[in-house]
């Protein structure tokens, strides 16, 4: 129980400094606590997220050989305008030539409930372990990751670019893979 925090901890640092270093400013300078009075006041009137009004950065950092554990991370500015609502994890799936495979949830990562306001950012985080290529039956060559929001209308999706996904499982049907549930990035 004692590395979760810390994980969290290191994942958001990372996705912190990862938006600095691409510029991710923006531009106001408003320094703002993201868990500022707001939140609970616009919380009333917020509604669930629409997935097409968001803005997507991606940014791996890629198992280099088979066996090897990568991460990507997938960060989300609101662009609609509004405060919206959202609470869990994204359903990710991996198509890989036709065939969709479902990315399990962090089992030990409890989501939280999050306004997000416009131009706020949220994101979460693929951990995967690298399969052996050209090996079908341990591993899938993944060509796209297909998302959605909990509580929202539509999909994302974004070229899968790091390699083979391993596979596990009754007959290598399960990508060994987890998603962690959205959470603040940013400051």
């Amino acid at each position: 129980m004692r590395t979760l925090p810390i994980a969290v901890t290191a994942l958001a640092a990372t996705l912190t400094l990862t938006l600095t270093a691409c510029g991710g400013d923006d531009g106001g300078g408003d320094n703002k606590p993201s868990g500022s009075r707001t939140d609970a006041s616009s919380s009333a009137s917020s509604s669930a997220c629409a997935a097409d009004k968001f803005g997507q950065e991606v940014v791996a950092s890629e198992a280099p050989a088979a066996g090897d554990t990568g991460t990507v991370s997938v960060t989300l500015t609101n662009g609609s305008g509004t405060d919206c609502t959202l609470q869990g994890f994204p359903t990710v799936g991996l198509d890989a030539g036709g065939t969709a495979l479902s990315v399990a949830p962090e089992k030990s990562a409890e989501p939280e409930k999050l306004t997000v306001k416009k131009d706020e950012t949220v994101g979460f985080t693929i951990t995967y372990v690298r399969g052996p290529a050209g090996d079908a039956e341990k591993a899938a060559a993944v060509t796209t990751a297909k998302f959605t929001l909990p509580g929202a209308d539509g999909d994302l999706s974004f070229a899968w670019k790091y390699g083979e996904v391993a596979l596990r499982g009754a007959g290598g049907a399960e990508p060994d893979a987890s998603v962690t549930p959205l959470q603040r990035t940013g400051d």
